[in-house]
């Protein structure tokens, strides 16, 4: 047998040089990811617009009047979007339903006024609010059980549901109460959401 330790320690011991980098091949990766990013965010863009224009039929929303009364309830948190009521899934995305944002809203007994900083307002007269429950969640928000003012509301001949979170969860109950109270509001508050 002979020993090749030697041999092998030498080649062991001769300076290698470092792996030179595939700059082609790198910058070809990054740009295909990019694209594909780019490409998965236009496709997301294509279904918000075309959504969108399946729901154009829906009239615009009421602006808040001059004097809509003294205050019943304040409150301010988030609103988290609109679906079709009893369909959680099923966001609206016409007249600027869909977009998140902060919420200012105060109840009179003219109806509810929705102040959004930075997105368009809209008022829901009394008589088009058909009832409010504590839920978990609205399209593209879940949270613990009764953490989501639901109002559901009529407009354009459809039934819409809105979701909102206040800075202080405790409120939701008081709110579920006074709408439910709202002059000409003939249905009764729930505190489960339609079956899902």
């Amino acid at each position: 047998m002979i020993d090749n330790t030697p041999a092998l320690a030498a080649l062991a011991a001769e300076p290698k040089s470092a792996e030179v980098t595939d700059w082609a091949s790198r910058i070809g990766w990054v740009a295909g990811l990019l694209l594909f990013v780019a490409l998965v965010y236009w496709l997301m863009r294509q279904g918000w617009k075309w959504r969108g224009s399946l729901q154009s039929d829906l009239p615009e929303l009421p602006e808040i009047p001059d004097a809509p009364g003294a205050p019943r309830l304040t409150m301010t948190g988030r609103y988290h979007g609109s679906t079709t009521a009893g369909q959680w899934l099923d966001r609206i995305v016409a007249r600027g339903l869909g977009t998140r944002s902060r919420v200012e809203l105060t109840l009179t007994d003219a109806g509810l006024s929705v102040v959004r900083p930075g997105d368009r307002d809209f008022f829901v007269p009394a008589a088009q609010v058909r009832g409010a429950r504590l839920d978990k969640g609205i399209a593209g928000k879940v949270l613990a059980e009764g953490g989501l003012l639901v109002v559901t509301w009529e407009h354009g001949g459809r039934l819409l549901d809105s979701g909102f979170r206040s800075d202080t969860a405790a409120e939701h109950t008081a709110w579920v109460e006074a709408l439910g109270l709202l002059p000409l509001n003939d249905i009764t508050a729930t505190k489960e959401g339609a079956a899902r």
